[in-house]
């Protein structure tokens, strides 16, 4: 007889999901054990192992949203006969919520440690090779065949950084790559040049590629023929669903239920440059490499210790003022924006900052964050200084009250008596909840901000 294939439940705060990718073709066979779908979320990517051997039906299309515990799939004995008109039954039941220990579990040891994983082989004892879907995603845009590689995440698990590292290897299919990643500023800059971005190799996030590769570009990869860009194309329908759908009604809350005001404070870089371009020669060894966002939310943490309210939750008869400094760092993915937690960043080292920091962003990237790197987030930092702008209004990650918008680095000019001094520059955006806190406090806690940067020793000790 056949068995149900659920949507698990992945955590208590789970309320909708659906089916991204089936590994296993409807009417094929499967091993107990081997991948059978893709789960996505509004947080978590996970591939949903098969609990018996059997058969596969489908009976959802990938892209439909459920709810936790509706069945998806049917799984029947070899062997078996599967009737034409089969239709099953597509509902809740509690039977999918008793995995869902098993599964968090799984989630825990997917994640990336911040020691790293063995280079093992991927491919599992019935042929299906783990890979994350960041991973498959780079693997398709760059035209390489994944199943060939040697998975260095957890478990063997093939991550975005095997299949970029594939690519400078060489390691490619017969199928030439069908777009391109790259940022705005890149490709307008390879159109002005008459540049093919499909011969050029990022060295951006995700391989990427960024204005930098672009200048550097030699002549010779002049375009021959249209490229395609990654990204929607005029007159596409995007569906609104998962992380998109999850994205638009948190931001819409937000704005509705508090009262969001923004500031903006200008800050003298000169000595952060400085220091962080010391810290990166003297940490090179250990390939730690500290960004200007770190240093914001070193900064930020040690503001928060002195400014409670900012770290607070406002409710319908008291504020909260948090226990704990935990800071969210936004990371955006193509299928739209994730939050993972830096916790107690007050009693962490930069150092310390930098490599969680590294870390959550990798994972992020391919797809194994777990549900834990998400959770106690007492404050926000989002960073859109690599895209040139100077001034944003962040929307605050509910149900705390502060976030803050940290913006590119420029060239500015202080005085000196009546001559004047080139300085480096850069502004900080924060939104916070008026309800929790007034003008006056969140601008003295932007204001330690500023002084923390503007003499970054003092993050140091």
């Amino acid at each position: 007889m056949p068995r149900e294939i659920y949507l698990v439940k992945v955590g208590m705060s789970m309320t909708e999901g659906m089916v991204s990718e089936w590994f296993v073709p409807d009417g094929g066979t499967v091993k107990k054990g081997e991948l059978v779908y893709a789960l996505e979320t509004e947080k978590v990517n996970l591939d949903v192992d098969a609990e018996y051997d059997g058969t596969v039906k489908h009976m959802v299309e990938v892209g439909v949203m459920l709810k936790p515990g509706d069945v998806v799939g049917y799984i029947f004995e070899t062997g078996e006969e599967i009737p034409a008109d089969f239709s099953g039954v597509v509902g809740s039941s509690s039977e999918a919520n008793a995995v869902e220990e098993s599964i968090t579990d799984h989630l825990e040891t997917s994640a990336v440690s911040m020691s790293g994983a063995p280079a093992v082989q991927s491919e599992e004892s019935g042929g299906h090779i783990k890979s994350s879907p960041a991973a498959r995603r780079l693997a398709k845009e760059l035209g390489i065949d994944y199943q060939v590689l040697r998975g260095t995440g957890p478990g063997g698990r093939i991550v975005e950084a095997d299949v970029m590292a594939a690519s400078k290897d060489g390691v490619i299919s017969a199928t030439p790559p069908r777009n391109v990643k790259a940022s705005p500023l890149a490709k307008r800059l390879a159109a002005e040049k008459g540049i093919d971005l499909t011969r050029i190799t990022g060295t951006g996030p995700g391989g990427r590629i960024v204005q930098a590769d672009i200048e550097a570009a030699p002549v010779s990869v002049s375009r021959s023929s249209p490229v395609l860009a990654d990204g929607p194309l005029p007159g596409d329908r995007i569906p609104v669903r998962g992380m998109r759908k999850t994205i638009a009604a948190r931001m819409h809350h937000s704005l509705m239920e508090s009262a969001q005001l923004s500031m903006d404070m200008e800050v003298l870089m000169d000595d952060a440059v400085k220091v962080r371009t010391s810290l990166v020669e003297e940490w090179a060894d250990e390939g730690i490499r500290p960004s200007y966002t770190d240093f914001v939310i070193k900064a930020a943490a040690r503001a928060l210790t002195k400014h409670p309210l900012m770290n607070s939750q406002f409710g319908a008869d008291e504020i909260l003022l948090m226990g704990e400094v935990n800071v969210g760092m936004a990371v955006a993915l193509p299928e739209g924006l994730v939050v993972p937690v830096i916790r107690h960043v007050d009693q962490m080292s930069l150092k310390e900052v930098a490599l969680e920091s590294s870390r959550l962003a990798l994972a992020a990237r391919d797809g194994s964050l777990g549900l834990d790197d998400y959770a106690g987030g007492t404050f926000t930092v989002t960073a859109l200084g690599m895209y040139g702008v100077d001034s944003f209004t962040p929307i605050i990650n509910e149900p705390q009250s502060g976030i803050l918008g940290v913006n590119r680095i420029y060239e500015g000019v202080e005085w000196d008596g009546d001559k004047p001094v080139k300085t480096q520059k850069m502004n900080l955006s924060l939104t916070w909840d008026h309800r929790a806190l007034d003008g006056a406090p969140a601008a003295e806690f932007l204001a330690e901000v500023r002084d923390l940067l503007a003499a970054p020793w003092r993050l140091l000790v």
